[in-house]
């Protein structure tokens, strides 16, 4: 069975889902006024990661991943480029979509804009606001009262005293509580509005997701995604928002993916420390990407660095280099019994486990060098499939590489030849072989590090 950990227990829970055969999911997407960095790209491919495998297990998943096309930096980055903000959002969820396509993430079932879900939000906040939950100030915002929902705090482990004002919680003169946050912001001369019964104005981002969740999955679902850095306040909103509108639960799971860090420190916009996915796919194929993503674990922190995807460019070449020359059937399905197969599903099943899955690709690719069976080539490709890996034309993809690594002395393919020259000559306890073949390699800059699943190699 499945096991997902879950942020609200703290611990790994077998799945069960709500309907039988159905998984309803929801992952915060991309507020939409730049392009996606590194860190976006992680919740991207992560979550197309867990909806590739509950569909494995064969059931129905309905997945909504929002867009978030009004906030604060929207409308002063149009005003900033002299653009309208719908045209500044067409062009950044454009290049989202294309960014995504690049790294192989499917589109999710449904992809709402906040913009097509205000009247919702409204009636959402009106609910709150009849409930005592919320309550309008008289600048012409409306806030949550955050001392008034009793479990405020679950999610993130946090209590309302540890809640200081100056600390995380914005200092506002017009709320009641500093911990109150707003669910409804009054427009500002020129800004985009709203009618509503407070007056002119536009949602607050908290409240733009328990919305559209709903509108999509009903007021209680499944599983709900994004990153770490989401868990509070945001994700902590959404409860505190859902659970008092509709007095029941609102998620049975919630999954939150690591942070992305660059020398210790998280990526994002606001240390001006990221690297958008453009820029690194002018460097690195997107599959090699994908890969450096999933190498490890989804709730791990996940270290950028070029050496990093250069690593992670040599292991995937390992695994297409397996495939070169041997023809797979078009269409086959896995044998679960197999011991490979059995081993990839019981990772894959402890929480998503892409480590120790891709663990067994590179045991499939060692016996494939030797063996060169079609059987175990194909169960490479299909379980590399799974995690959305390996449907490249292994050809294809070794030739578009062939030529930058000549250039550095010696081509992949020629590397690996090398490395089974030098395990068979170790095998037959020709020790004096196998440490020229590692000295001649090591002279063309290129370092071999023998570890227990196998050799691996880096150019210096």
């Amino acid at each position: 069975m499945l096991k997902i950990y879950n942020t609200l227990a703290r611990d790994k829970q077998f799945f069960e889902p709500i309907q039988s055969g159905k998984v309803k999911i929801y992952v915060c997407g991309m507020t939409v006024y730049d392009f996606c960095h590194l860190g976006h790209a992680r919740v991207l491919v992560v979550f197309d990661m867990v909806v590739r495998w509950l569909r494995a297990l064969g059931y129905e998943v309905i997945y909504v991943r929002n867009i978030t096309d009004i906030d604060d930096k929207i409308i002063s980055r149009a005003a900033e480029n002299n653009e309208t903000i719908d045209v500044l959002t067409s062009r950044f969820i454009a290049a989202m979509e294309d960014d995504a396509a690049a790294l192989g993430v499917e589109r999710p079932t449904h992809e709402p804009r906040a913009t097509q879900h205000v009247e919702n939000m409204i009636d959402m906040i009106r609910v709150l606001v009849e409930k005592s939950l919320a309550y309008a100030a008289d600048n012409g915002d409306v806030y949550y009262s955050v001392r008034h929902f009793p479990g405020y705090g679950k999610l993130s482990g946090k209590s309302l005293e540890d809640l200081r004002a100056g600390e995380r919680v914005e200092v506002d003169t017009h709320k009641k509580d500093p911990l109150d946050f707003v669910l409804w912001k009054a427009a500002k001369p020129g800004e985009p509005f709203w009618e509503s019964p407070w007056g002119r104005g536009r949602p607050g981002w908290h409240i733009e997701c328990s919305t559209m969740s709903e509108q999509y999955l009903g007021e209680h679902f499944d599983i709900h995604g994004g990153g770490q850095d989401l868990q509070f306040p945001h994700h902590e909103n959404e409860i505190a928002q859902s659970v008092g509108a509709h007095d029941h639960p609102f998620v049975n799971y919630w999954m939150h993916n690591g942070f992305v860090r660059v020398d210790s420190e998280k990526m994002s916009k606001s240390l001006g420390n990221f690297f958008t996915v453009r820029e690194v796919l002018k460097n690195y194929q997107p599959e090699v990407v994908r890969f450096f993503i999933l190498r490890a674990h989804y709730r791990s922190p996940l270290n950028y660095s070029d050496q990093h995807l250069k690593d992670a460019k040599l292991a995937l070449d390992r695994l297409y280099i397996a495939l070169k020359d041997i023809t797979v059937p078009e269409k086959a399905e896995i044998d679960w019994s197999d011991k490979n197969a059995k081993i990839f599903k019981e990772a894959m099943n402890d929480d998503f486990n892409t480590p120790e899955a891709l663990a067994v690709l590179f045991e499939l690719a060692n016996q494939v060098n030797k063996t060169r069976s079609v059987e175990q080539a194909s169960l490479l490709k299909m379980l590399g499939a799974l995690l959305g890996l390996l449907q490249q034309n292994p050809q294809s993809y070794l030739q578009s590489i062939a030529s930058a690594e000549v250039t550095e002395g010696f081509s992949a393919e020629r590397i690996e030849q090398m490395i089974q020259q030098r395990l068979a000559a170790r095998k037959a306890k020709q020790f004096s072989e196998a440490d020229a073949i590692r000295q001649t390699l090591l002279e063309a800059g290129i370092v071999l590090e023998d570890g227990p699943q196998g050799t691996t190699w880096r150019r210096q």
